[in-house]
C-alpha cells in the first residue's frame, strides 16, 4: 500500500491546529455564578432496576425527541458497562436537543462526566469545553472540574491555574481537602483524592495571577 506524504510544513501547521483545537481559555479571576441545574443528574423518570430502563426504553421508542429519557437512559448503560448504547444514546440526546440551552448544557455536562468516570478524560474535557463562555459565564463548578481532568490528562500546569481560580473565589473553602466532601458531595472518593493531589501541588507553588 502506497503511504501517504506531507509536506514537513504542513505537518507543522497540522499539529499546531490540534494543539489549538485542545486547548482551554485562560481561567477567570473568579467563579461565583450559580449553575445548579447544569450540574444535576437529567432525570425524566423516577424509579429503579429493571422497571425504570423498561418505562425509559418505552419512552425513547415512542417519542425520538425525547432528550431527557434518552440522557438518563445513557446514564444507566453507561454505569452497566454498556458503554457503545451509552454512547449512542447521548450522541442522539444532544442532536435532538436544539433551541434549550439549558437542557443542552445539563445533557453535556453528565456526558461529560460519564466519560469521565469511565477513563475518557480527552472526551470529558471536550464536553465541558462547550459550556465555557456561555451563560452563565462563570459558574462554580468549572475550576474544580476543569482542573480535576487536566490533571487526569497530566496538563499539570493548567489544572493549576484552574485550582487557582477555585480558591481565589472562596479561600476558605478550597484551600483545604477536609472541605471536599462537603463541597462535592457527588464525587468519587478517588476523585476528591485526585483533587487533593492538585490542591498540593498549587499550596507547593501557587501560579501567579494573571
Amino acid at each position: 500500500m502506497k503511504k501517504l506524504r506531507f509536506p514537513l510544513a504542513f505537518g507543522l501547521a497540522f499539529a499546531s491546529l490540534l494543539v489549538q483545537a485542545q486547548s482551554l481559555p485562560a481561567p477567570k479571576e473568579f467563579y461565583f455564578d450559580a449553575d445548579a441545574q447544569t450540574t444535576r443528574p437529567v432525570v425524566a423518570l423516577r424509579g429503579e432496576g429493571d422497571a425504570l430502563i423498561d418505562q425509559l426504553a418505552a419512552s425513547v421508542a415512542r417519542k425520538p425527541s425525547d432528550v431527557e429519557s434518552r440522557a438518563q437512559l445513557a446514564r444507566v448503560a453507561m454505569r452497566s458497562g454498556r458503554k457503545d448504547l451509552a454512547e449512542e444514546l447521548y450522541q442522539a440526546a444532544q442532536r435532538n436537543v436544539t433551541g434549550n440551552q439549558r437542557l443542552a448544557r445539563q445533557v453535556g455536562w453528565n456526558y461529560g462526566w460519564d466519560l469521565y468516570q469511565a477513563g475518557e478524560y480527552q472526551r470529558a474535557l471536550e464536553q465541558w469545553r462547550k459550556l465555557l463562555g456561555g451563560w452563565p459565564a462563570a459558574p462554580a463548578w468549572q475550576p474544580p472540574t476543569l482542573a480535576l481532568v487536566l490533571w487526569k490528562l497530566d496538563r499539570r500546569s493548567e489544572a493549576l491555574a484552574w485550582y487557582a481560580a477555585a480558591v481565589r473565589t472562596e479561600p476558605d473553602l478550597w484551600n483545604n481537602s477536609a472541605n471536599f466532601a462537603q463541597l462535592l458531595p457527588d464525587w468519587r472518593e478517588e476523585d476528591r483524592q485526585a483533587l487533593a493531589e492538585v490542591l498540593a501541588a498549587w499550596q507547593a507553588d501557587p501560579p501567579a495571577w494573571p
